[in-house]
């Protein structure tokens, strides 16, 4: 069948939404609401290079975002903040197809490299070289509360949710802006805590908006003092964790494993199959190991660069890094809030 390679606009081509509701290889980040609140927050461009049929039909597609910044250069990734972005085919010679025609953009273009983060890869890619490398964890939730509660780890997770049942902690779940209020909060907490700038609020406030009912805050209270809090997303079986943040002076209240055993159990409720519970740092075994004790399984996920890198990411950013987690340890909230504003458009 013959077909034609084009570039299209995923936030105005009506083709798009269908065309990611109905992938099997789509995610959350494909979704049409993901790319706007890019565009909204961080002034990103979205697109998306598609293979059509006669007819117009979406057969195939790699969705990016034209990244433009003067502390970073200009580049295509496919998807800022995305844990990955899986492209949209279903056989190698359609993914050479899309990859071939995104790599001759950039020969004629001011973009100086593609970025892409899928979850599988196609074969070897001799024309891409490896970023960087990241661990990604699935908890399986077919088997059911009962079961699922089971595989946990019985000291770190389940003794937690008992503790958190005897503290009487309450969970509050929606998309209120008081809710995203009250989570962006702890969200400055713990990016302080952890020596990184936050995400803007105006990210967590676009994404809602652009979401809607796909996008959940858990917010875990003990009597009226926010706690832990978790933000969801959803798409076809699957719920994402995508963002989380605690007040640390009340961790052994099991406020965050309490938040997640919640979204756990509605999850089962509504059908869904899997928990997608992100990605790590290779080089964060507390993360690594606080996912595995859900029960999660471990796959590795490679961000993938053309042309190749000729220095890692992490040699790269290693000394601004150390840098940036030292003012952020010290900075008042205004000024906390005011770095991630300014940073995260140059960092995607």
């Amino acid at each position: 069948m013959s077909r034609t390679i084009i570039q299209i606009d995923p936030l105005t081509d009506d083709r798009w939404p269908k065309f990611v509701r109905n992938h099997s290889c789509a995610s959350a980040f494909h979704a049409r609401g993901w790319l706007e609140a890019l565009r909204a927050t961080y002034g990103y461009r979205p697109a998306a290079l598609a293979a059509c049929g006669p007819d117009g039909k979406l057969l195939a597609a790699i969705a990016y975002c034209y990244v433009e910044s003067w502390l970073t250069g200009k580049r295509m990734i496919s998807l800022p903040f995305s844990d990955h972005c899986q492209p949209l085919v279903s056989d190698p010679d359609e993914f050479e197809e899309l990859v071939s025609s995104l790599i001759g953009a950039t020969g004629t273009s001011k973009y100086k490299y593609i970025e892409l983060r899928p979850q599988s890869w196609f074969g070897q890619m001799p024309r891409f070289g490896n970023l960087c490398q990241f661990y990604l964890h699935h908890l399986d939730l077919r088997p059911g509360a009962a079961n699922v509660f089971r595989g946990f780890h019985r000291d770190s997770i389940q003794r937690k949710i008992r503790r958190a049942d005897r503290e009487k902690l309450r969970v509050n779940a929606g998309r209120s802006p008081q809710l995203i209020e009250a989570f962006y909060r702890l969200v400055l907490r713990t990016r302080r805590r952890h020596g990184l700038p936050p995400q803007p609020l105006a990210w967590f406030q676009n994404l809602s908006n652009a979401l809607g009912d796909g996008l959940v805050v858990r917010l875990a209270y003990k009597n009226n003092q926010p706690i832990a809090a978790i933000l969801t997303l959803t798409h076809h079986k699957t719920v994402i964790y995508k963002y989380g943040a605690s007040d640390e002076r009340f961790h052994n209240l099991g406020g965050m494993p309490c938040v997640f055993w919640h979204a756990i159990q509605d999850a089962i409720s509504g059908g869904y199959e899997e928990m997608d519970m992100g990605r790590s740092d290779i080089d964060n075994p507390g993360l690594i190991t606080f996912k595995e004790h859900w029960g999660a399984t471990r796959t590795e996920l490679t961000y993938w660069k053309y042309p190749p890198p000729t220095v890692s990411r992490t040699l790269e950013q290693s000394w601004t890094m150390r840098v940036a987690q030292r003012a952020c340890s010290i900075a008042p909230n205004f000024l906390l809030g005011a770095a991630g504003s300014l940073l995260y458009r140059h960092m995607p």
